[in-house]
């Protein structure tokens, strides 16, 4: 090691000597981290909720707002005279 490793090492020491922990600091700041936790899971779930009843909500109104006639899908034009069905069955 070096003269500035030493030095460095030397006031980081008493600079934490003179620092006094706390006896009640480790459960204090794990009820905090606890109560941050359950804070972000309700939101999440608030979060989940109000996405899933949004869409719910948009697709009802879109099925509510489609039309009564059915879709096409895509269209031939048909003859003006109707063609034979195919046979059924062992030919």
């Amino acid at each position: 090691m070096n003269d500035t490793e030493d030095r460095l090492r030397d006031a980081l020491d008493a600079l934490a000597g003179g620092v006094t922990p706390d006896p009640d600091a480790y459960p204090r700041v794990r009820r905090e981290w606890r109560r941050r936790e359950r804070r972000r899971r309700l939101i999440l779930y608030i979060l989940i909720a109000v996405i899933f009843t949004a869409a719910d909500a948009i697709g009802l109104w879109a099925l509510n707002h489609a039309h009564n006639r059915p879709h096409v899908i895509f269209s031939v034009e048909e003859s003006a005279t109707p063609r034979p069905a195919p046979p059924i069955g062992p030919s």
